[in-house]
């Protein structure tokens, strides 16, 4: 086959194991941790359709030292930027694939953000397979040409596509829960990957509109990938207050600051607790007003802004309750709690929403 019908799958043996069956084995271990219910409902979680995962952190590190070198000290100012694998990030990721329901799931829509050039709006694909270690997962033509010609949805350039992160970091999950609700390859729902760019509220209400009418039926499941707070010199992003508060004492510490107060990782924890806070609302306007005003660094700010409008505008139609079209958080964490300036962290998240 085409070298441009198939994406391969080229962050494999570097930012996560290349063996497929050590690969497995790692993201089953991840599964096995979580627990078998989650708040008070069997997993999955029925009508848990739509799942937020992180996409993993960086660092320039041999895949084979990462059982041992600190990402902490890994992370550091001058030393680029490769993956560091699941080893951070898989344990929180496993909790809102663990949350998923798959169960009546004839395609799986997958938004993420760019990371390799500037995007303003959405593009999709232009591959028809998705390579993963284990197989190839079908894109779903059909839908991927109707949203392309409905809504004037560009391309993703391929080798943009090929090289970016947010998507293809979330296909070997989901080749392995899809194996397990499914049983065979080819039982497997299709694949609709779309990159999420840069938008106004009125440009993601747009996008979310489209959306809408997916999100309604039943046999379409939602993955949008996003990291939270990412705080260092690598993303020009050191905010701090000695009380731990997102007001007027937040400011950007310098290399050779010293904090005079609590711990720099408190000051990113209320900044994630804020975002999630607002996301919990189901309001969208509420989540993109927060990061106007604290610049936090969400990685998927796009894709869950986008989501967000089309969740809020279902719950609109469904009058539904807070147990529906709004997002869960079941898991937090965080690369490393950052007590010095010249430090770096990552935070992750899971969550998920019945609909």
């Amino acid at each position: 086959m085409s070298s441009r019908e198939v994406r391969k799958p080229g962050k494999q043996g570097t930012w996560y194991l290349g063996d497929a069956n050590r690969l497995s084995d790692q993201l089953e271990g991840f599964l096995g941790d979580v627990p078998n219910q989650i708040d008070g409902s069997d997993v999955p979680i029925p009508r848990a359709r739509v799942i937020m995962a992180p996409s993993v952190p960086t660092c320039q590190v041999p895949l084979e030292r990462l059982s041992y070198v600190p990402l902490h000290r890994v992370l550091t100012r001058g030393m680029g930027y490769r993956h560091a694998g699941y080893s951070y990030s898989g344990p929180t990721a496993a909790w809102a694939y663990k949350s998923l329901d798959l169960s009546q799931a004839k395609r799986v829509f997958l938004l993420g953000p760019s990371h390799t050039f500037y995007l303003r709006g959405c593009a999709l694909t232009s591959f028809k397979k998705y390579g993963t270690p284990w197989g190839n997962l079908e894109v779903d033509q059909e839908i991927t040409e109707k949203l392309r010609r409905d809504h004037d949805i560009p391309d993703i350039p391929s080798s943009n596509d090929n090289r970016e992160h947010s998507l293809e970091m979330h296909l070997p999950f989901l080749w392995v829960s899809l194996l397990n609700a499914f049983g065979s390859p080819d039982k497997f729902p299709t694949l609709v990957p779309i990159l999420v760019g840069d938008n106004d509220k009125a440009g993601e209400r747009e996008a979310g509109s489209w959306l809408l009418p997916y999100l309604r039926e039943p046999s379409n499941a939602f993955i949008v990938s996003s990291d939270f707070c990412h705080w260092g010199d690598h993303f020009s992003y050191r905010p701090y207050s000695p009380e731990a508060k997102a007001d007027s004492t937040l400011r950007q510490l310098s290399h050779r600051s010293v904090p005079s107060g609590k711990p720099i990782h408190e000051t990113i924890k209320v900044l994630d607790d804020l975002a999630i806070e607002a996301i919990k609302s189901g309001k969208y306007e509420q989540f993109y007003d927060n990061l106007a005003a604290t610049k936090n660094t969400v990685c998927g700010r796009h894709p869950i802004g986008v989501t967000m409008a089309a969740l809020e505008a279902l719950a609109a139609e469904r009058g539904a309750g807070e147990d529906e079209c709004r997002f869960k958080f079941i898991r937090y964490d965080r690369s490393n709690l950052v007590e010095e300036p010249d430090d770096f962290s990552v935070s992750y998240v899971s969550a998920y929403a019945v609909v």
